[in-house]
């Protein structure tokens, strides 16, 4: 069965994105078809990247970087959770993409970010990063917006994300299981 791996790319405190992967992970429990974990980044403790080699050789030096390695290894595709900090991406997620290479190439991902329009400016930082890392990222994407998606600081997403989500999990488990061939 197909794996993926639903990331959420925030290690700030107080941070949306763990409400978010959460219910990003219960929607995906409605599906049969593929296997889904949630991975959170603060439990990797990435600190700028600081391997001597580049990723393409997989000369991992550190244990963090081992540890991410077999877990990234372990997915055919990925849903990555994404907040929008300075018209881009966290650096969190920057980074931990940026770890890694071999073990990111011929899979697929997909994109759910949250900010003040919908984290989109997020997502178009995100997707010349895929193409380089060789991740075939799908069209469909969950923007959620600070200003209706979020209540009194608490996440409650409109219904309506349900939908969106739902098509964007039935994109990246089609795309994975094409390029699971490649593998």
């Amino acid at each position: 069965m197909i794996k993926i791996g639903i990331i959420i790319g925030s290690t700030r405190p107080g941070r949306a994105g763990e409400a978010v992967g959460k219910w990003v992970f219960e929607q995906s429990k409605k599906r049969a078809d593929a296997e889904f974990e949630l991975v959170d980044l603060l439990d990797y403790n990435l600190p700028l990247l600081e391997e001597p080699y580049p990723a393409a050789m997989q000369q991992y030096t550190k244990d963090h970087t081992k540890k991410w390695a077999a877990k990234i290894a372990e997915f055919d595709g990925f849903v990555f959770v994404t907040p929008e900090y300075n018209h881009a991406t966290s650096g969190a997620l920057k980074n931990a993409l940026d770890y890694l290479y071999i073990e990111w190439t011929n899979k697929a991902a997909g994109f759910v970010s949250y900010g003040a329009i919908g984290g989109a400016r997020a997502v178009e930082s995100l997707r010349p990063i895929m193409s380089q890392l060789k991740i075939a990222d799908v069209v469909d994407q969950v923007m959620l917006s600070l200003f209706t998606d979020f209540k009194d600081g608490a996440f409650a997403p409109d219904p309506r994300h349900e939908k969106s989500l739902d098509g964007l999990f039935s994109q990246v488990i089609a795309w994975s299981t094409a390029l699971k061939t490649l593998r």
